[in-house]
């Protein structure tokens, strides 16, 4: 093939000036064959901001939410202030009449809270051909010497994705407190080797609202919390990263942290970040702010990288996975005819 080029009439600088259109083509091409490496396996967290009863009967802020969690695999929910046990149902059914291509289902854990007046919910809302729970614990927050240090203790889920390269992994979620935001997560540093005795696994993820931020971790408290100084942790959402919606606020409360090398490897890289719905869907701030004052984070798992190449997905999304791989190349052919 070389010395047929080169026998060619066209000159060496015309092969040359080919190559930036080859170079352009080829990542497409890539990007279309690679059908398990963009498409991959969403996890998301979002602080929904008191929610409830109230707010589930809005039907903008309900389809809002929607196409938010819609987008996700996997969706942790915090803030859920649910006592009479209708907004969660609500949201489901919203989900499972939205996204007909998916089921939709959650485990949630038990209303948590020191005071009776306001108790919150950590709840997942996960699709149910793509990811099954094998595991659940709410944790007893009763450390030896550090007994009751969250106000809201978190509830670990154990999940299988089979079409994940990590396959199972164990989430813990937080929404640590303002005033005690330091504390909290150290603490969560415990929870995490109890769990991972407990399971006998390493391949887990801790994310929320961490109030890790801003007024509320100081810099110079960084060095006690064992959460960022333990090297086996990889903080996915770094400082700096706006995940409030109000334009007078910048703070990266809410993050995405996972441990050990498997999982690190397991994650997309630079795939973790905020979702900005207000811009995504064209709301002012006033409007996004009905649905909450933060952005959901989330982060992509790689998916099993033996599956065939069109394996993996609907229908139809393979479908046109196949049509576009056909188009590039014929694209692709034609200018290299083209140019040669």
């Amino acid at each position: 093939m070389t010395s047929w080029l080169f026998s060619s009439s066209r000159s060496l600088s015309q092969l040359c000036a080919m190559r930036p259109f080859t170079l352009l083509l080829l990542p497409f091409l890539m990007g279309v064959c690679d059908v398990e490496g963009s498409s991959d396996f969403r996890v998301c967290a979002f602080n929904v901001q008191s929610f409830g009863d109230s707010k589930s009967q809005k039907s903008n802020v309900m389809l809002t939410l929607t196409r938010i969690i819609a987008r996700c695999d996997v969706s942790l929910l915090q803030e859920v202030r649910d006592s009479q046990q209708r907004a969660l149902p609500r949201l489901l059914e919203r989900l499972n009449r939205y996204d007909t291509e998916h089921v939709y289902d959650a485990v949630a854990s038990e209303r948590l809270g020191r005071s009776e007046s306001y108790q919150e919910q950590y709840v997942f809302v996960y699709r149910t051909g793509t990811v099954k729970v094998t595991g659940q614990y709410q944790y007893p927050d009763d450390q030896p010497g550090d007994v009751d240090a969250f106000s809201r203790e978190p509830f670990v889920v154990r999940f299988k994705a089979p079409k994940t390269a990590i396959k199972e992994f164990v989430l813990i979620p937080q929404h640590t407190t303002p005033t005690n935001t330091t504390k909290e997560l150290d603490a969560l540093y415990d929870v995490l080797q109890h769990v991972k005795k407990m399971w006998k696994t390493e391949d887990v993820m801790l994310l929320g609202d961490f109030n890790a931020d801003c007024g509320y971790l100081a810099q110079k408290n960084r060095k006690n919390v064992r959460l960022i100084t333990e090297r086996s942790l990889l903080w996915l959402i770094p400082d700096k990263v706006d995940t409030t919606v109000r334009s007078s606020t910048s703070c990266t409360y809410d993050r995405i942290v996972v441990h050990g090398e498997r999982f690190a490897r397991a994650v997309v890289p630079y795939s973790a970040k905020p979702f900005n719905f207000q811009m995504e869907y064209q709301l002012t701030e006033e409007q996004a702010l009905e649905v909450s004052d933060h952005y959901p984070v989330e982060v992509l798992l790689k998916g099993d990288t033996n599956k065939n190449l069109f394996s993996g997905g609907t229908k139809e999304t393979s479908h046109s996975k196949f049509l576009s791989l056909i188009v590039l190349s014929h694209i692709f052919f034609q200018m290299l005819t083209w140019w040669l």
